[in-house]
């Protein structure tokens, strides 16, 4: 599988030129870029040239990139307004999440990426109906706007009651959006199990966020490197290479204070994983 790395590792500091040479000369060909206004500020057009240009002349390519959860700088903690739901059941708040969302994409006109990341809901939030008809109406519309730019959506199963393989598979059963998965094992992990999820969402499966976790807390721990994780490595990366040979292994790491020098245990984690 090819390696991919997302920029979620790097979350907390400005994405720059000098950070995509570092990633790229660690081994990795594919990147996610992750949106948070604080690292990659889809806003700022001079961020997004400056780095448009770079990828531009570049072997490494954008894979994906990741859709913003928070409209501000700082993790949402500017409060409850700054959070972005496609399930919000205020329809002007919806809209404006929706929006947020558009104004992300619209960053494929400079830096182009295949697929877009899209969460269902946040984290541990309860199934309503209400909400999943919310999530229809953004997603139909974000589908549409994200084809004219030659991207396709990719839902992701994450920790919540809209986002486990059953669920993800009947709201796609009902809505019919062309609409596929990421594949997450961490938050697989967290819910049914690994196999379990994989074997449910397998048949629209088109990309992967690859972490490590205790089966609680959504750590995002280095796979085969970080103590504390519980992922069965082998039985999972006997499942990830059934996907599609362009189903990247994308690792989606968070950063630890302690590593002087996280891609080179990123690396490590490529290198432990693919020796399976």
């Amino acid at each position: 599988m090819q390696r991919a790395i997302s920029t979620h590792l790097f979350a907390n500091h400005r994405m720059t030129v000098a950070l995509l040479d570092r990633i790229l000369h660690s081994g990795v060909s594919d990147v996610e870029i992750f949106c948070a206004r604080q690292h990659f500020d889809y806003r700022n057009h001079n961020q997004i040239e400056e780095l448009g240009h770079w990828f531009r002349d570049s072997e490494m390519k954008v894979h994906s990139m990741h859709a913003p959860m928070f409209n501000d700088d700082c993790w949402g903690r500017s409060g409850p307004q700054a959070v972005l739901s496609i399930t919000e059941r205020s329809k002007t708040k919806r809209i404006a999440a929706t929006d947020e969302i558009r104004r992300a994409l619209e960053v494929a006109d400079l830096i182009p990426f295949r697929y877009l990341i899209q969460h269902i809901g946040a984290g541990e939030e309860e199934f309503e109906p209400e909400g999943q008809d919310a999530a229809f109406a953004s997603l139909d519309e974000l589908c549409v706007f994200a084809s004219q730019l030659g991207v396709q959506v990719l839902v992701e199963n994450i920790p919540n009651g809209y986002s486990t393989a059953d669920r993800l598979n009947s709201f796609l059963g009902v809505t019919h959006l062309p609409v596929n998965f990421c594949f997450d094992t961490g938050h697989a992990h967290m819910g049914a199990g690994v196999e379990a999820e994989f074997q449910r969402m397998q048949a629209r499966i088109r990309s992967t966020h690859v972490h490590d976790n205790d089966g609680a807390d959504d750590s995002h721990l280095f796979p085969k490197v970080s103590e504390g994780g519980t992922i069965d490595w082998e039985k999972t990366m006997a499942l990830l290479r059934t996907c599609p040979d362009q189903t990247p292994l994308l690792l989606e790491l968070r950063e630890d204070a302690s590593m002087e020098k996280p891609l080179e245990q990123a690396r490590r984690s490529f290198e432990e994983l693919e020796s399976l």
